[in-house]
């Protein structure tokens, strides 16, 4: 049932905070897409006769030049007119060479696809911008994505259930899931209320009954315990090691699994770095599997400092990266960064498409899409982290606005292109009637989708 409208004054902060960096991410993409449909129609000679941010009416609006720039009320997108959009529109020659209709196909290609295009550019500048100060740059891939127990804690509720490493999940209480993510938003919700989980092992499919347990660790006052299975760790597996640091001067390598440090056999990643971060500058016997053989190292954690519940501390760090950074990426040199640029933002790009894919033929849940209320919620959640966290999110954001508009669904720059292919094709363009069909029939599925994710949003947010 709905929650009741009773929310208090850090309640009420809290949203609009999440209100305005919402407009903040938006506006970025919206500013960047229409940037892009514009200096394309500036560079191909066709009249640009307003630019707007936001849909509806004006509020704020400027003269300059022959374009109008606009601000508008409704902040859930924005568009640039054309002049001569619709042929009739130009009378003269001299108004026919400006217009959008008279120019050629390529022309007109170029200032649709712009759009799309300049959100995969502005993905790449802060992707390449990111990596060029040497800074770790997550790009996730499926691997990273489902339900697959990679590792697990011992003794833990996945442990007592039966669940073994390998396991994928693919129901909770009857309900079909794809993801890591609604694997933990099941767990979170379910109250310490035993579970009943349907589990692919090899060509076997299992049936087992688990009880989330409260998470371990401290919980503030007031607050509602966490919940886990023991299944939300990666095995304790290196995947890169750092230059120089402590890992690498003891002979860890990329691809060794570390199996005991000192007497204490290691099952998690989490166990392992809780037992570095604890020895800062004390030597550690560490044993690692390595292509089958077993091999003893000793590393000794470098001191660094770090704060934690406010107050100065000493951890132990030894350079390296797991399962966890498997797809974590770094540009040895700002010149390399230019090349990984283009890696990142191709990656996430296959991952936004495959993953479309996916939902559309019912591999991956239809309740994994949002709407504004979800990327109002994510920004707010970015912006507490830190602004780097929204720069990020503004770069997965646009990839996924690029990928969108260039389905072939009329309304969207992609249905643009689709008629422009359609007209290559036939060496005319499709009649009045027929595109107006068309138009409307893209207009009723786009609503349909935008309904659709806002139910989805209000569900997430909402109902319990």
């Amino acid at each position: 049932m709905f929650m009741a409208f009773t929310w208090s004054p850090d309640t009420i902060w809290l949203l609009l905070q999440k209100a305005w960096w919402f407009l903040i991410v938006l506006g970025v993409l919206v500013a960047f897409h229409e940037l892009g449909h514009f200096l394309a129609a500036r560079w191909v000679g066709v009249k640009v006769l307003k630019f707007s941010l936001g849909f509806g009416p004006k509020i704020f609006g400027r003269q300059m030049g022959e374009t109008e720039y606009l601000l508008s009320a409704i902040p859930l997108g924005g568009y640039v007119k054309l002049f001569g959009e619709d042929e009739a529109e130009a009378t003269t020659q001299e108004d026919r060479a400006r217009s959008f209709a008279h120019k050629s196909l390529w022309g007109k290609v170029l200032i649709v696809a712009a759009g799309p295009g300049f959100n995969f550019i502005l993905a790449y500048f802060i992707f390449a911008g990111w990596l060029a100060t040497g800074a770790p740059l997550p790009i996730p891939t499926f691997q990273d994505l489902t339900p697959d127990i990679e590792a697990m804690a011992p003794g833990s509720p996945a442990d007592t259930a039966g669940i073994q490493v390998g396991d994928r999940i693919s129901r909770i209480n009857g309900q079909d899931i794809s993801t890591r993510g609604e694997l933990f938003d099941a767990v979170a919700k379910s109250k310490g209320q035993a579970l009943t989980l349907e589990i692919k092992r090899g060509e076997q499919i299992k049936t087992l009954t688990v009880t989330p347990s409260a998470a371990p660790g401290p919980q503030a006052a007031g607050q509602e315990p966490g919940y886990y299975l023991g299944v939300e760790e990666a095995p304790p597996l290196v995947t890169s090691v750092a230059q120089n640091s402590p890992a690498a001067k003891a002979g860890l390598e990329a691809g060794d699994h570390v199996v005991k440090i000192g007497n204490q056999t290691i099952h998690t990643w989490s166990q392992m770095t809780g037992i570095v971060k604890e020895s800062p500058n004390r030597e550690l016997p560490i044993e690692v599997l390595r292509e089958g053989r077993r091999v003893s190292l000793t590393v000794t954690p470098s001191a660094e400092k770090t704060t934690v519940n406010g107050q100065s501390v000493e951890v132990g760090k030894i350079g390296i990266a797991g399962p966890g950074g498997r797809s974590i990426m770094r540009s040895s040199t700002p010149l390399l960064s230019l090349y990984d640029g283009f890696r990142a933002t191709w990656g996430l790009t296959e991952l936004t498409i495959v993953g479309l894919y996916k939902m559309i033929v019912g591999d991956i849940s239809s309740k994994n899409i949002g709407g504004p209320l979800t990327i109002a919620n994510i920004s707010g959640e970015a912006a507490a982290q830190g602004a780097s966290n929204v720069i990020y999110l503004i770069a997965i954001l646009s990839i996924n606005l690029g990928v969108l508009n260039l389905l072939p669904i009329p309304i969207l720059d992609g249905g643009h292109l689709l008629f422009f292919l359609i007209e290559g094709i036939l060496r005319k363009p499709l009649g009045e009637r027929q595109r107006e069909l068309a138009q409307q029939a893209g207009l009723v599925l786009l609503v349909g989708v935008m309904i659709f994710a806002f139910w989805n949003d209000l569900e997430r947010i909402f109902i319990r």
